[in-house]
């Protein structure tokens, strides 16, 4: 068992792009999704000449301060995450535009779970006391209820049924903090949606600490999509997303 207080956030999926032969354009980035996006508004218009000499990103800036935000739904991002805790998980899976595939519980073992401690109660020893005894006691009560339901359901046939009706029973007694793990996908529209309400101030810590390391690696993927954000400090020390461009 391990008490994790950071996420773990690795891009490991974006788009592609190929141009089509018929069509005599040409950018000036060589980004994939920046490109996918411009090819999508120019589409809209079928506007492939550039006699003002714009770049990628001026074009992309334009459709922001525009809010023509639905050629963004063409280019897509995913990202492996670990060390969040299921109930940040809860606030993820509210985002109706991703792609999610979580870990099963009543697949996998949560004999050696960890658990995510929230930093209010990490810089708290008292608060952090009674934390840690709350999730040894319920580590220790998910492995003996787990060894427990699968000597009484010793009969059943199935090896690996037998396992999974112990393990979906015994993770009732698993907290919120529990670790999980996921893939989460969507295009650049959703991301930026989900930037700018999880990246605000008013957002819960975890799920914003999350956005942040989400945003900066958005940011390295296409300056042009999401160079519009910027992270600003309060006096009170909380980070935060701001844009100066409209709500998607």
């Amino acid at each position: 068992m391990a008490i994790l207080h950071k996420p773990q956030v690795v891009l490991i999926g974006w788009t592609d792009f190929r141009q089509p032969e018929e069509y005599a354009w040409q950018t000036d980035t060589a980004r994939a999704g920046e490109k996918l996006i411009e090819f999508a508004g120019r589409m809209c218009y079928q506007s492939w000449n550039n006699p003002s000499g714009r770049t990628n990103r001026q074009y992309i800036e334009n459709l922001l301060r525009q809010g023509h935000l639905s050629v963004l739904e063409h280019a897509q991002a995913s990202f492996a995450i670990s060390g969040i805790s299921r109930s940040c998980s809860h606030e993820l899976v509210r985002h109706r535009h991703f792609s999610f595939s979580q870990m099963s519980q009543r697949y996998v073992a949560e004999d050696e779970a960890n658990f995510i401690e929230p930093e209010v109660i990490a810089s708290d020893p008292e608060a952090h006391a009674i934390f840690m005894q709350a999730v040894e006691a319920s580590a220790e009560a998910y492995r003996r209820l787990n060894q427990l339901l699968e000597r009484r359901l010793a009969s059943h046939p199935d090896r690996l049924e037998r396992r999974k009706l112990a393990r979906q029973a015994a993770r009732a007694v698993l907290p919120n903090a529990t670790e999980t793990r996921l893939v989460m996908s969507g295009n650049f529209r959703a991301w930026r949606h989900f930037l700018r309400l999880r990246g605000s101030r008013h957002a819960e810590a975890e799920i914003r600490t999350l956005a942040l390391e989400i945003y900066r690696q958005l940011l390295e993927l296409s300056p042009a999509a999401f160079g519009d954000f910027e992270e600003v400090e309060g006096e009170d020390g909380v980070i935060e997303l701001r844009t100066p461009n409209p709500a998607e």
